[in-house]
């Protein structure tokens, strides 16, 4: 960003590579703002010196007032002259110091570490004339953020969680988050929640969250679609059946198993959350059943059957 008025005299990288923090990226015409902070610096040498002699005169008034060689009126006339040039002194330095951070905005230098994308302005053209100008877009890349949102019951559920273990506001960033790109079967990135609104969105009823994630690998990029998971209850072995084997109807879901008789017997059963295809079963299941899990179709509770083991 253009924060200066000048003409763009250099561009100093490739478009779409990555940068380190403050490595100069633009220069924007650096000769008039330089000599207005030699102006500057000059005052404040100026201003200076009247001071010393002010100081220097009213000393001397003073002496000679106890002497009678001088009058009253001639001592507070200096005394309020070392008082100006003690503001003048301050004006002085408050104006080298613009000086010093207009000039500075002259060598436009990276802010953080991250990719930039292409210049938006090229060399020669005039910036900053009246507004800021864009000159080009700088992404944060490691680490990098991930914002998601939550639905009111998961949320809830993720409160009771924290709750649970303990968790207070200030330790949000202790939460894990697991990321996922859409290629990828296993939640592989991992990262900390690092923010969360202060309310429901009242037109879509979910909480805003983000998280901060590592990305040394600069595997994730921004705008990626991204799946996020955390963790609300520790791991366990849960039972698992494939997404088709599970059926439903009016009172719930229920998958069909095949008894030592090799006849079909409905089950009534209670999920989990579903995960790459599998659906975990909370209750209604044991080791030892033998779940249909192809050939549904000719299958009817009662009915006697032929099951194969399925490889």
């Amino acid at each position: 960003m253009a924060r200066v008025e000048g003409y763009l005299n250099e561009i100093n990288f490739t478009d779409g590579s990555l940068v380190k923090k403050g490595q100069a990226l633009f220069v924007i015409q650096p000769e008039p703002y330089l000599e207005k902070l030699k102006a500057a610096e000059a005052n404040v040498v100026i201003q200076k010196a009247i001071y010393a002699y002010s100081q220097s005169e009213y000393d001397r008034q003073q002496h000679m007032y106890k002497q009678n060689a001088t009058s009253l009126n001639n001592v507070e006339k200096w005394l309020a002259k070392t008082e100006e040039s003690q503001g003048a002194i301050a004006e002085a330095l408050a104006n080298k110091v613009i000086a010093e951070i207009n000039y500075s905005y002259t060598h436009v230098v990276a802010p953080f570490d991250g990719r930039i994308g292409r210049h938006l302005v090229d060399s020669g053209n005039l910036v900053g004339n009246g507004v800021a100008t864009n000159l080009a877009t700088l992404e944060q890349i490691d680490p990098i953020y991930a914002y998601f949102n939550l639905n009111e019951l998961d949320l809830i559920k993720l409160r009771a969680a924290a709750k649970a273990n303990g968790f207070k506001p200030s330790d949000i960033t202790k939460i894990p988050v697991f990321v996922k790109l859409q290629n990828e079967k296993t939640f592989k990135h991992r990262g900390k929640l690092d923010f969360a609104n202060t309310g429901l969105n009242a037109s879509t009823g979910t909480l805003e969250f983000r998280a901060l994630l590592n990305n040394a690998d600069y595997t994730l990029l921004p705008g990626l679609f991204v799946e996020v998971r955390i963790p609300v209850t520790h791991p366990k072995k849960t039972l698992t059946v494939p997404d088709a084997a599970v059926l439903y109807d009016q009172i719930g879901p229920y998958v069909l198993t095949v008894d030592a008789e090799n006849i079909v017997q409905l089950k009534r059963v209670e999920l989990g959350s579903a995960n790459q295809g599998k659906q975990p079963i909370t209750k209604g299941l044991t080791e030892q059943d033998d779940v249909i899990i192809s050939g549904l179709q000719f299958a009817t509770p009662g009915n006697l059957v032929q099951p194969q083991e399925s490889a």
